[in-house]
């Protein structure tokens, strides 16, 4: 057993930013191919035989993902860490953990509340959500809501132990975790759909509802992977809420802001799913399917490095350092804008590919649908920092307002894309791009005037000249898709169509980079001078 904890506590040593968000990207890489494969056998066994039960299982999450968020998730990642690495930078441990331990707690008891409330309202829940469903898909929606209400409470848990490792540098288990939820919810596709037996007696005959089991499963074993990061850490939990711990009161009022802001886009998610419930059966899956692809790239790269950065964003500012608080923000910002650029025009150019990926055969209202969205991958990109920039000023509440005004935007547009326009769900889709480029716009407008010197001439030069190296590596990108195309209904294996996409996207990406370096672009530097070391190994392997 000490061999094992040692083991663990070596693993979860203390990274750098740099390897920190390596890591995270990695990892969100990593979990969204798991990702990418659980959405392909869901797509490919229900999709095209099966579209209301797909409708059904895709709405059955929203209420307990909107509970999750609004009282977990990000509200609680950005208010708590902060306020922690103020009591561990101050060598107050003993104030740190009374309010980790407190927020498990509160955070536990709130989510168990809210799970048993989604099991008595489901009923209704299901009629506000999904008002086009038949009954048999409303009926479906409410079984499968049932099952996955405990998701929160599990959930809380495990977001508690994983900020605990954010804020001390310790990505290792927090970064694994998505993985293994997925690994769970694959099983259940592959194995509980046919039916659970224990010693020749049958408890559950299979089908659709298998999948909502194997969500529940990947829960606890995300938790249990997330609690493992904990070892080392010396964390003191006791069963107790300090009411008079001075950082766990502060967490408490910067909490509601953080809250409201990631609930309002669940409201906007709602919005959305109970309109597209009035359109064919499918289209609430189409488009959730398309929305996943799009987050795709803006996990990997936004959530990513904001993530590995706000720790030390956090520290600086509880240090004074100012200066180098702004020069780290522009710094990510840079990156962020130099891979997000080149990443959404590939995703546009090879929407056929990804699509294929997920739902065999492709389908066109997916693919039409993730080409609207990749207007939204470098906004959404960019705006977890600049939202992460006044989290880490402990100031949740201009985001907050900056989020309401935009979601109001986004549901207004949606309601007439669709309603008046009769965009159908491209509708949704354009409502939720011009929302997402609005927000971060505003976003950065307020933090430039905050910060002097963060969006200077030569940021914007820079992105200049990103810009123009996207604009050239799009052509190529084009002229590949035109010479290698993937047509609508080609159920061309993955084995088959996956070399094709990734020498698209090979190719284009070391476009990019060669041509920022021809412009001058420092985000080049680290790319190219990884392949030569490489080369270098490869070199000295060979001779």
């Amino acid at each position: 057993m000490g061999r094992v904890q040692s083991v663990v506590a070596r693993a979860n040593k203390k990274l750098t930013v740099q390897f920190a968000a390596v890591l995270i990207a990695g990892s969100s890489l990593m979990g969204m191919l798991f990702g990418f494969l659980r959405e392909r056998l869901l797509n490919a066994t229900y999709f095209d035989t099966y579209k209301v039960g797909l409708d059904a299982y895709t709405t059955a999450f929203t209420i307990p993902d909107f509970m999750f968020f609004i009282l977990v998730s990000g509200a609680l990642s950005v208010t708590f860490i902060p306020v922690f690495n103020q009591r561990l930078a101050g060598g107050n441990k003993k104030s740190a953990w009374e309010l980790s331990t407190s927020m498990v707690n509160m955070m536990a008891i709130a989510t168990f509340i809210a799970s048993i409330l989604i099991i008595i309202f489901a009923d209704q829940l299901a009629y506000l959500l999904a008002p086009g469903y038949s009954e048999t898909g409303h009926a479906l929606t409410v079984s499968m809501m049932r099952v996955i209400a405990i998701n929160p409470f599990l959930f809380a848990i495990a977001t508690v132990v994983a900020s605990v490792q954010q804020a001390v540098g310790r990505f290792t288990f927090y970064a694994l975790a998505p993985t293994i939820y997925n690994i769970g919810i694959i099983i259940g596709i592959v194995y509980f759909t046919n039916g659970i037996s224990i010693f020749g007696w049958e408890i559950f005959d299979g089908g659709i509802m298998g999948v909502a089991l194997g969500v529940v499963l990947g829960s606890i074993m995300q938790l249990l992977v997330s609690c493992m990061g904990l070892i080392g850490l010396g964390f003191d939990y006791r069963f107790k809420i300090h009411w008079k711990n001075k950082g766990f009161r502060k967490v408490l009022t910067l909490l509601p802001a953080r809250s409201l802001d990631q609930g309002m886009d669940y409201i906007v998610g709602m919005v959305e799913n109970n309109l597209a419930s009035r359109m064919a059966p499918g289209t609430v899956r189409a488009f959730n399917q398309a929305t996943m692809l799009h987050l795709a790239p803006i996990n990997l790269i936004g959530v990513a490095i904001s993530t590995a950065a706000f720790p030390k964003l956090t520290e600086q500012l509880s240090e004074g350092k100012q200066s180098l608080f702004r020069d780290q923000l522009q710094t990510v910002l840079r990156v962020i804008v130099w891979l997000a650029l080149p990443v959404a025009m590939i995703t546009f150019f090879t929407r056929g590919y990804i699509v294929n990926f997920i739902k065999p055969g492709g389908n066109s209202l997916m693919a039409g649908l993730l080409a609207i969205l990749t207007i939204a991958i470098v906004a959404r990109s960019v705006y977890y920092i600049a939202a992460r920039s006044f989290y880490a000023q402990q100031d949740t509440k201009t985001p907050m307002y900056v989020s309401l005004f935009a979601i109001g935007l986004n549901i207004a547009l949606a309601i007439w894309f669709t309603q008046t326009l009769r965009m159908g769900a491209y509708g949704l889709a354009f409502a939720q791009s011009i929302m997402a480029v609005v927000e971060v716009a505003i976003l950065l407008q307020i933090m430039s005037v905050r910060i002097n010197g963060l969006l200077d001439r030569n940021f914007w030069h820079a992105v200049g000249r990103m810009a123009s190296a996207t604009g050239i590596m799009s052509v190529v990108s084009y002229v590949l898709v035109t010479l290698m195309p993937l047509q609508a209904g080609d159920y061309s294996s993955f084995y088959i169509s996956f070399p094709k996409f990734l020498f698209i996207t090979t190719v284009s990406f070391s476009v990019y980079v060669v041509l920022s370096k021809l412009f001058k672009l420092s985000e080049a530097n680290p790319v190219l001078h990884s392949i030569s070391a490489a080369w270098r190994r490869l070199n000295r392997q060979a001779s």
